[in-house]
């Protein structure tokens, strides 16, 4: 009986994909005029591509070879007025999301809805490529694909060094990350004006590693010092984005830990966050018009000195941790915290919720690891953006520490 209803699920999500892009494809026939295939061809194809399926691989090959040979028929009988093979090739992607949608139901469904996107969004695509996309920003675009998906599956994926901290696949996934993050920033800038977009793209980027936010912010207020007070802005508003994944990370691990954290917390959230919308908010002769927003992505040069330096910050923490050792717990943690405030505090809340470790010592130590961490980051916008760049970031990260320990020690 359940057999049966899968077959009949598959079946009806295999003609409604074939619907959904037909629909669409049957509007763009009656836009432009010409067209091979409309909304009853394509529920047929991917019915037909589930019907295919039930029967076997003699059934696909079979149904795969006439969808072919229909879409190279109708593409010659039409390409004197429409050139093009979009709708040709819909027809096989269907065919093929019926056979898919008989095996995988809620991928098939997943990917036709993105198929139909993909064609409705025709003429905004093509005045992005043609009009909006620069040769530069095209160029970082493919620098950035080219990291993420032919170098990083290169590298190896484990430690190289005597404390087994230093793996250069995760060291290339954190130079993606910066990359991104700074190429995230731009596209905000792009959308939503400068002032408004970095700072989106700052509490964003504080997901990822508040610590590259704050670098690839730097390099570009290195770079366009017109944007420095913005991009100060951006990085303190990454600091939200750690106090937030603060909360989650103790919760998780011993949520009466978090009990007694959360005020503390939240009074530095709020203080840093203030910090960040005055810095935005005093770079008012930054044009705010969207099409103003100039440059590159990203500075790759400054993805690779971020990661360099926190290279050179975890090897100095783990031979300090392996020269104290797990006696002097407050500062292991602390040093823990140069390299990444959330290991420090996780290690903080799993002491506590084991009974290793009392809630005041946990959230002293956390207290430790966020101003080490904090000392980090403001090293890494000195290198990323220079002097003035982290003399903005100053009182907004010191700010934003002593509501933390005032906060615990009043709460």
């Amino acid at each position: 009986m359940m057999a049966d209803l899968d077959i009949l699920r598959g079946l009806a999500v295999a003609l409604g994909l074939g619907l959904l892009v037909g629909v669409e494809r049957e509007r763009r026939r009656a836009d432009d005029g010409h067209g091979v295939a409309g909304v009853r061809t394509f529920a047929l194809i991917g019915l037909a591509g589930a019907i295919a399926e039930r029967i076997g691989g003699i059934g696909i090959a079979l149904g795969g070879a006439f969808v072919v040979l229909a879409a190279l028929a109708g593409y010659r009988a039409s390409r004197g007025r429409d050139p093009g093979l979009t709708t040709e090739t819909a027809m096989l992607v269907v065919f093929l999301l019926g056979v898919l949608a008989m095996r995988e139901l809620v991928l098939a469904a997943g990917l036709g809805v993105a198929v139909t996107l993909l064609l409705a969004m025709k003429t905004r695509a093509h005045h992005f490529v043609h009009q909006v996309l620069t040769d530069q920003e095209l160029h970082d675009a493919l620098l950035l694909a080219a990291a993420a998906t032919v170098v990083l599956p290169l590298l190896p994926d484990r430690a190289i060094d005597p404390w087994e901290v230093l793996n250069p696949r995760k060291l290339w996934l954190l130079a993606v990350i910066v990359m991104a993050i700074s190429a995230l920033g731009h596209v905000a800038r792009r959308a939503f004006g400068v002032r408004d977009g970095l700072l989106l793209a700052g509490f964003a980027g504080g997901f990822a590693s508040s610590s590259a936010t704050i670098a690839s912010m730097g390099a570009r207020a290195r770079n366009e010092p017109a944007l420095a007070s913005a991009c100060a802005g951006a990085g303190m508003m990454s600091n939200v984005s750690t106090v937030v994944q603060l909360g989650v990370v103790v919760g998780l691990l011993s949520p009466p830990l978090l009990g007694r954290l959360w005020p503390a917390l939240l009074v530095s959230g709020v203080v840093v966050a203030a910090f960040a919308l005055a810095a935005v908010r005093a770079a008012r002769d930054v044009p705010g018009d969207p099409a103003l927003a100039t440059g590159r992505a990203f500075e790759p040069k400054q993805a690779l000195l971020f990661v360099a330096i926190v290279a050179l910050v975890m090897l100095a923490a783990a031979a300090l941790q392996a020269w104290l050792g797990n006696a002097a717990l407050g500062a292991v943690l602390a040093v823990s915290g140069f390299a990444d405030t959330h290991s420090a505090a996780a290690s903080a809340a799993q002491l506590h919720a084991t009974g290793h470790l009392g809630p005041r010592a946990a959230m002293s130590g956390i207290a430790l690891a966020l101003a080490t961490n904090s000392i980090t980051k403001l090293g890494l916008a000195w290198a990323s953006g220079g002097r003035g760049y982290a003399l903005r970031l100053l009182p907004g990260i010191v700010a934003m520490l002593l509501a933390f320990v005032l906060a615990l020690r009043l709460l």
